[in-house]
């Protein structure tokens, strides 16, 4: 039995992961913020691995970014390292910037983020290397989707309401991942008792590569749905970003489309190498887009026959 800690247990990834380590009888603890170095410490001591989930994704504020990804990250892993606890830190495709699917990129490559949420994933992987005395792995997910995962739903509304909106650059691709995929390969990180990947840096993703289009034509089939799929220009998604940035300059809460969202989508894409997580972890990503979205349907039209009944 594995005595494992999860930093952001109530998020989506992090949901998952404390089923999946209940499912095999380990013990999972869930670890809130905000978090006390001494206290922390003594809470995981004694524990095989801490899972460091927690983090900002969405924030309207720079140094926001970096107190939830950096500032957080640290002392969570001096504690780890205190208590003698080893850390599996969930960081982001984000981290290594941006790469076409004609050139991948790999662990070795050097980064490149281009968003404030990328910088501050990657100087949060930064501060955990330089922690003297601290065994770690750091896993980079690509784009973790499937059943709980909120960020798809409006697409298939999208295609149940009749017309789906296309964005960004159509030559590029983004690495995906289903989410009991990077589960697997989170708790075989955990699981890595005898130190192989300690000081290892691992990609999380599934082979094949998901093209813009690919995606909202999965998703259209996946709806069972005949929706006409409309590109909508750059010079729209440009206007509507600055819209975003005002209304979240005014109301403190991050719009959906904004600056930084705009640079992601028309970079020329977020795509990585796997092979590292098959040779260190032994996981190779099973489920495919198709496969994958099919089950986050049935997820949201559950929920949504239950918000309507």
């Amino acid at each position: 039995m594995r005595r494992v800690a999860v930093t952001g247990a109530s998020g989506f990834i992090g949901r998952h992961v404390m089923d999946a380590l209940a499912v095999r009888g380990d013990l999972a603890l869930a670890i809130a913020r905000p978090y006390d170095r001494t206290a922390l410490a003594r809470a995981i001591a004694g524990l095989d691995a801490i899972v460091h989930l927690a983090g900002v994704v969405s924030a309207v504020r720079d140094r926001d970014f970096y107190d939830g990804n950096v500032d957080s990250t640290r002392i969570v892993a001096e504690a780890a390292r205190d208590a003698g606890t080893r850390l599996v830190h969930i960081s982001s495709l984000a981290a290594a910037g941006p790469a076409p699917p004609s050139a991948p990129r790999s662990e070795d490559d050097s980064p490149a983020p281009i968003t404030v949420y990328g910088r501050s994933k990657l100087k949060g992987e930064e501060t955990i290397r330089a922690i003297d005395g601290l065994r770690w792995t750091i896993l980079r997910p690509g784009v973790v989707y499937g059943p709980g995962d909120r960020a798809l739903r409006p697409l298939f509304e999208y295609a149940r309401r009749g017309i789906i909106p296309l964005v960004g650059n159509e030559a590029a691709a983004y690495t995906f991942i289903y989410i009991a995929d990077a589960v697997r390969a989170i708790l075989a990180a955990v699981d890595n008792a005898g130190g192989s990947t300690d000081g290892s840096v691992i990609f999380l993703g599934h082979r094949n590569p998901v093209s813009p289009r690919g995606l909202i034509e999965t998703i259209r089939d996946a709806a069972r749905s005949q929706a006409p799929i409309v590109a909508i220009p750059r010079i729209v998604m440009r206007i509507a970003a600055e819209a975003g940035e005002l209304a979240a300059a005014v109301t403190g809460t991050p719009a959906v489309i904004n600056r930084r969202r705009f640079v992601e989508l028309y970079a020329a894409g977020f795509v990585c190498r796997v092979d590292r997580m098959k040779e260190r972890l032994g996981v190779v990503a099973e489920t495919d887009l198709k496969g994958g979205l099919a089950k986050a349907r049935d997820w949201y039209m559950q929920r949504r026959s239950r918000a309507l009944g």
